[in-house]
């Protein structure tokens, strides 16, 4: 059974399903929607090792539930939507997401390291998204962690060259799904939550953790009920394709 199962009694109350909630954002935002009020469904990679969401779940009884996930192994993906049969969220927000060496270009980067980011970033939130997306009710919200990365307009700097490639091919594969789903009523977001002191991104990014996930969390809050995709910052802002 999931850590933290809920009762009946909890039905009644929104549910995210929030994909990668081990640390950084994705353990900052569950934490958030609790404060708020929602039970979480969080998942972590790895059954064996606990993490600090499994500490969060210790201090919410009953409102946090734990699933194992890989979203790289499509099996675990299936598997998770088997056992998940039946449930319905207001809420499914896939967080994850890696890194690679900032100086890294296309021109020098190795094909099996284009392809570990490219896949982590871009064809693994989507396959999750597609796989997922009839456990979310009819008027709730999908949203996906983008970056503001991802937007070729506001690319004049360089660096950061296969980051920045598949956040944008991630952007792209959203919106070829939103038309896909163009009569959908449910909301759909990539989310930029700005340059945030994580693991991810680093010692000397801009913003806190703090400064950052509960302006984040109102934002998709705010957009519950706006059918169409948004590319959107932390603060609400529209963020250029």
């Amino acid at each position: 059974m999931p850590s933290g199962s809920l009762s009946r009694a909890d039905e009644a109350v929104p549910t995210i399903l929030l994909i990668a909630a081990s640390r950084g954002l994705g353990l900052a935002m569950a934490e958030e929607f609790l404060q708020k009020g929602w039970n979480v469904l969080g998942t972590v990679r790895g059954g064996a090792t606990r993490t600090r969401l499994h500490d969060l779940a210790d201090e919410y009884q009953g409102r946090l539930e734990i699933e194992t996930l890989d979203i790289c192994e499509q099996a675990q993906v299936t598997a998770l939507r088997q056992r998940l049969s039946g449930r319905v969220f207001q809420m499914l927000f896939v967080n994850a997401g890696i890194t690679n060496n900032e100086r890294e270009t296309i021109g020098n980067v190795t094909t099996e390291e284009f392809i570990r980011v490219m896949i982590t970033n871009s064809l693994c939130p989507m396959r999750v998204v597609e796989s997922l997306e009839d456990l979310v009710s009819a008027d709730g919200l999908i949203g996906v962690m983008s970056s503001g990365q991802g937007s070729v307009t506001n690319n004049v700097s360089g660096m950061r060259e296969v980051y920045r490639g598949s956040k944008a091919a991630l952007n792209q594969f959203m919106r070829s799904y939103a038309a896909r789903h163009s009569a959908s009523s449910r909301a759909l977001v990539l989310m930029a939550p700005g340059w945030v002191r994580t693991e991810l991104g680093g010692p000397h990014a801009r913003l806190t953790i703090d400064e950052s996930v509960p302006n984040l969390v109102n934002v998709l809050l705010n957009q519950q009920g706006k059918s169409g995709l948004e590319y959107l910052d932390y603060l609400g802002r529209t963020v250029p394709w």
